[in-house]
């Protein structure tokens, strides 16, 4: 489709610059809110109304933050083709609602090496949850908007205004493109911290 309608938005980040505006901003303009843990508590104390990701998953975060976006209620709604009528009965068999615009930026494993952390300390810092909702949500770019980090919140708020809250296709396969770029960069760095 070339013109994606942002109803409903996932929303779990570590550097949180700018984002309770960005955040405030699709609100008002009637997107659901979802977040994650600490980001949905920053939402929350901004006034924003936000359900909690163990809401649609039914399941509590749980190892310390290890394990909360990895369940089908979140990934279903991110991987789901909305032009694929199978995977559109697909979340309406599993009662999973689709999410149009996923804004993750990742656990700052940079600042981890510059700590100097020992080993174990340092893995706490590498970010699974994050990545996979974002490379999920690049792969996805014709069923989702995704915004991999604050730098890109102007252009998106920008297009969508201009849109009727709706994301073309090209701002959507650029920020899918970009959005690899983060997830390769960040793997790198993770590579060259862990090899011999």
């Amino acid at each position: 489709m070339d013109l994606l309608p942002v109803r409903r938005a996932i929303l779990s980040v570590t550097d949180k610059s700018g984002l309770a505006d960005f955040a405030a901003f699709l609100a008002d303009n009637g997107v659901t809110l979802v977040s994650t843990g600490g980001t949905c508590a920053m939402l929350e104390r901004a006034g924003l109304a936000v359900t909690g990701v163990s809401e649609v998953t039914g399941f509590p975060e749980i190892m310390g933050g290890r394990v909360k976006t990895l369940h089908p209620a979140i990934h279903g709604g991110i991987l789901a083709d909305k032009e694929n009528p199978e995977h559109m009965a697909a979340l309406r068999e599993h009662g999973i609602e689709p999410f149009d615009l996923v804004c993750v930026n990742l656990y700052d494993f940079a600042l981890a090496r510059q700590k100097k952390l020992e080993a174990r300390a340092a893995v706490e810092e590498i970010d699974i949850g994050g990545p996979c909702m974002l490379r999920a949500a690049a792969k996805n770019f014709h069923s989702v908007l995704v915004v991999p980090g604050p730098s890109f919140y102007a252009r998106v708020r920008e297009s969508l205004a201009a849109n009727g809250m709706k994301a073309t296709l090209g701002l959507r396969r650029e920020l899918a493109a970009a959005t690899f770029a983060e997830t390769s960069r960040y793997d790198g760095m993770i590579e060259s911290y862990l090899a011999p």
